[in-house]
């Protein structure tokens, strides 16, 4: 269970018990009072941890801003959020494209709204600060880009089953599966399923086999990605973060991993070494080239560059790998955000250098 602010808390349902947030629902939101971030799932368990404060190191390890705490919003719960004091209620951004998307329409000034929720467009200037994204810029890539996407950690996706016998499926049969041209493997019969529009996750996966024209037989209902209990029928599989599995099965992050397996999409190279809390991610898995991936935040380039006018030291602080507390460090001491991340299945991005691009 992930816990917030016990202030923030009985500020938004009116109830002074102090130690409250410890019996809060997960979706229980903050209240920042300096920076928000929003997006991907795949990266809000370590997010969350963060920014709300964590001992799962051995050590009291917390990201602040100049001693203020920063806000991380899930990337699924109630439908609008209330990000900053004051602020306008918006639609609650679910998954990496729409945190993206908020932090663009937070420095434009345009309305932002998320399709399927009903939650009015509206303009939310100021609101959102970073963008937590489990891929990269994509077609947006500028190097003069508004935004800069800078490196948090490195995940591989692979995918879930509930049942027996896929546990091992190629890039080649996945494209099959998800085109409809297959529909059973070895005898089981699959059932492939997909998370909501927006995860990052589902983007890297169908590209990762071939960007499949999906068929018929492909369930669509908008399920949040990285939860293995929305599969509840024996055959069916849905895309997964390898990070979001280790996390959850070592108790780093809330367990949604329900009765479904963790599969390979590399043979006999298994996504994860060990079991139970001594679980972590396989090296050799999060290597891959097509499989691996690395993982950003995403915040405004103006206001991390020291030349120009919206620099803002505090928010680049925040961002800025060589501090031991930020959320792009990565080193290994117990006091560091870094091993933070690898608790929470992340393992050193390949490259951090920053990429640029538009605004969403």
């Amino acid at each position: 269970m992930k816990t917030k602010k016990a202030v923030a808390l009985c500020a938004a349902l009116g109830v002074a018990v102090a130690g409250l947030a410890l019996a809060t629902p997960a979706n229980a939101d903050p209240v920042s009072n300096s920076y928000v971030l929003v997006g991907s799932d795949t990266l809000q368990d370590a997010g969350n941890a963060l920014a709300n404060g964590t001992t799962i190191t051995g050590s009291n390890v917390r990201v602040t801003a100049n001693g203020n705490t920063i806000g991380s919003f899930d990337a699924f719960g109630s439908s609008a959020i209330q990000a900053k004091s004051g602020g306008a209620y918006f639609a609650r951004p679910a998954g990496s494209g729409d945190g993206v998307k908020a932090l663009s329409r937070s420095i434009d000034g345009g309305n932002f709204s998320v399709s399927g929720n009903t939650t009015p467009a509206v303009a939310i200037p100021g609101q959102v600060d970073i963008a937590r994204s489990s891929s990269g810029p994509g077609a947006l890539a500028n190097n003069n880009g508004a935004l800069a996407y800078i490196p948090f950690g490195r995940d591989a996706v692979s995918y879930a089953y509930q049942g027996a016998g896929l546990d091992q499926l190629s890039a080649a049969t996945l494209k099959q599966v998800y085109e409809c041209t297959v529909t059973s493997v070895g005898g089981v019969p699959v059932t492939p399923v997909l998370p909501q529009a927006a995860s990052g996750t589902r983007k890297f996966f169908l590209t990762a086999i071939g960007n499949p024209t999906l068929g018929s037989c492909v369930q669509q209902p908008g399920f949040a990605e990285n939860d293995g209990t929305v599969l509840t029928g024996d055959g069916q599989i849905i895309p997964f973060s390898v990070a979001s599995w280790v996390a959850q099965k070592s108790g780093a992050g809330q367990n949604r991993t329900g009765n479904a397996v963790l599969g390979s999409t590399q043979g006999s190279v298994a996504p994860t070494t060990g079991t139970g809390a001594a679980i972590a991610p396989n090296a050799p898995f999060y290597a891959n080239t097509t499989w691996g991936r690395d993982t950003y935040v995403v915040v405004e380039q103006a206001r991390i560059d020291s030349t120009n006018p919206k620099y803002d030291p505090a928010l680049a602080a925040l961002v800025d790998s060589t501090k031991t507390k930020s959320l792009t460090n990565f080193n290994s001491g117990a006091a560091t955000s870094g091993a933070v991340k690898k608790k929470f299945g992340f393992l050193a991005p390949s490259s951090t250098v920053p990429l640029r691009a538009n605004l969403s």
